[in-house]
């Protein structure tokens, strides 16, 4: 078994052994490539404007992650077309489907891209072009399986003219419509084939050579040469999210567990089955459940003796009986009391977030699952979403408070931190103290927070614009505190100062604590927030094209949380993987 996904640069060990692999199949199967441009593939990834083309890597990976075949497209987003570089498996596994798969998962990236066409040279199947008949045998191997997609040769040109009168196999031009039916008029071909031998080719081909070829496309439009081969139409392309462009979704499947029957009461359950309800019809999201991972990833940004008594404390009640914090160390810190259910205020921040038997194992498998969607960013997926509870932004290395215990989204990025630096932007109603205070020391990872200021909103002793950080964390930590009333369009102008910081750091990987608490007529926030707006804050936050991870926190409107919480990542998934339209000239 295998999967394509695509590869968006070399930042992350999976993707750096997927590119090492593709440079070992191009060398073994195009020998005659330049090792200059082997080794310029991890560049072209992220610099379009140095090649002139932006690059898409694709791979067949297998379940152990090795490749088994690439597909190498590029595209000109100024002409609106896409040119397919390379496309190749490994000779072990030709005739296993791979080639299909990688081409038609090709055909669906340029039809989601918008483009008129895709190109590409093919070797020519014609004795008088191509001399050795072993070469001939697979030129036409080739033909044969690319014209079943009605992709075929452009003819009536002198694109295939040698650059020597010696040279042997020139290639044709083969044009995919990808099922679209529209010609290709004369002027747009010419501009496409300039632009490949320009910027392809600029080492290798005279511009009096260019010149001519261009001028050679003469028929309007242009002409395809009759099919030779297939008997059947060309499969329609699919118009489906792939499977590598969906966002991961882990679940708290055991959030149900920590239920507080208590009126009024607003970190319910019911949270997250209305939120399912709205994700799970879009057809947007790749569900993975969440797998176990050690305790000791809570022990490197908890302190010990917090999360031992709050696993002795919640794991000693009673099924139905919840411990609420009523007396706190404001004289005396340094001697605990010896009874559980006092000392809750030695750890604890407010008097509302209680502990029972099953806030521990509840909050547990939150950290699962946000580690397990970390660990899907590592393996080379752009979006990942943990739809959790308890929530976690409120818990300091050892303190909870605010309905959280665990902080799941600072476990997450200390877990990611090893592999590069992390923005955590908290964009829920309230400020994120949490990982500030876990974090303020450090400058690897940059917390940011916009929030209701702290004079009116939770946890009112943090969040001011003057907590920068300390010591070797001077300067990454960033607040934004926020007025009690305030329009959706100044939150979005605050909200791109933030992502212009967040940029100017340059994070190897983003993870949002987002809240739906700012939404209109939200019990425990002031804001008006509406489905729309959701879908513009993530718009907006994908425009920074990292890997991101977005960890539920609050929101508490139950009749709306579902549509909100969908819009904001509709909205994220757009910005990632949905083009702008394009200026396209005529066709």
């Amino acid at each position: 078994m295998f999967s394509i996904r695509q590869i968006y640069d070399d930042e992350i060990p999976a993707n750096q052994l997927a590119i090492q692999q593709v440079q070992a199949i191009i060398r073994e199967q195009f020998p005659l490539i330049a090792e200059t441009e082997v080794k310029e593939i991890p560049d072209g990834l992220g610099n379009p404007i140095k090649y002139k083309f932006r690059s898409i890597l694709f791979v067949a990976e297998s379940s152990n992650n090795v490749v088994r075949g690439f597909a190498l497209l590029k595209q000109a987003p100024d002409l609106g077309f896409c040119l397919l570089d390379l496309i190749a498996t490994t000779p072990r596994r030709m005739g296993k489907g791979i080639g299909s798969v990688l081409y038609e998962r090709v055909r669906e990236e340029c039809l989601h891209l918008g483009v008129s066409g895709l190109f590409f040279e093919c070797l020519p199947d014609d004795p008088k072009l191509c001399r050795n008949p072993e070469i001939l045998k697979q030129n036409i191997s080739r033909l044969r399986f690319y014209e079943k997609y009605g992709a075929r040769p452009i003819i009536r040109t002198l694109y295939e003219t040698p650059l020597s009168p010696e040279d042997d196999n020139p290639p044709y031009l083969v044009f995919d419509d990808l099922g679209q039916n529209r010609p290709l008029s004369r002027m747009r071909a010419q501009a496409i084939v300039r632009a490949i031998l320009e910027r392809k080719y600029a080492q290798l081909c005279p511009q009096e050579y260019i010149d001519r070829v261009v001028a050679s496309f003469q028929d309007d439009p242009v002409v395809l040469r009759p099919p030779r081969y297939a008997k059947l139409p060309s499969p329609p392309v699919s118009l489906g999210i792939p499977l590598d462009k969906k966002i991961i979704l882990v679940v708290n499947d055991r959030h149900g567990l920590h239920y507080i029957k208590q009126s009024g009461y607003v970190e319910a359950p019911v949270r997250i089955e209305t939120i399912l309800k709205e994700l799970e019809p879009s057809g947007l999201f790749q569900s993975q459940p969440a797998r176990v991972f050690k305790e000791k990833h809570l022990y490197e940004v908890h302190a010990s003796d917090y999360l031992n008594y709050l696993k002795k404390v919640c794991l000693s009640l009673a099924p139905a009986s919840s411990v609420y914090p009523y007396v706190f160390p404001v004289r005396n810190h340094t001697r605990p009391p010896k009874d559980l259910t006092i000392r809750a205020g030695y750890f604890c921040m407010d008097t509302f977030t209680p502990l029972n038997q099953n806030a521990y194992l509840a909050a547990r498998r939150a950290v699962d699952c946000a580690l397990t969607a970390a660990e899907h960013l590592l393996s080379g997926r752009r979006l990942a979403y943990a739809l959790v509870r308890p929530p976690g932004h409120h818990a300091e290395h050892r303190a909870f408070g605010g309905f959280c215990y665990f902080n799941t989204a600072a476990i997450a990025a200390h877990f990611l931190s090893r592999y590069g630096k992390i923005a955590i932007l908290d964009i829920d109603y309230h400020h994120g103290n949490g990982q500030q205070e876990i974090f303020y020391q450090r400058p690897d990872v940059y917390t940011l927070s916009l929030h209701g200021h702290p004079n009116f909103s939770y946890p009112y002793f943090s969040g001011f614009k003057d907590e920068r950080g300390y010591g070797g964390g001077l300067g990454y930590n960033l607040n934004f505190p926020l007025p009690e009333t305030l329009s959706p369009e100044t939150y979005r102008q605050v909200l791109a100062v933030a992502l212009q910081k967040i940029s100017r750091f340059r994070p190897h990987f983003l993870i949002v604590a987002f809240g739906a608490d700012t939404a209109k007529d939200d019990p425990t926030g002031s804001w008006s927030f509406r489905t729309n707006d959701f879908r513009m804050h993530g718009r907006m936050i994908s425009g920074l094209r990292l890997p991101t991870l977005v960890v539920q926190e609050g929101g508490y409107r139950v009749r709306t949380l579902g549509q909100n919480v969908h819009h904001f990542l509709r909205g994220l998934w757009e910005g990632m993987y949905v083009p702008l339209p394009p200026d396209k000239p005529g066709h």
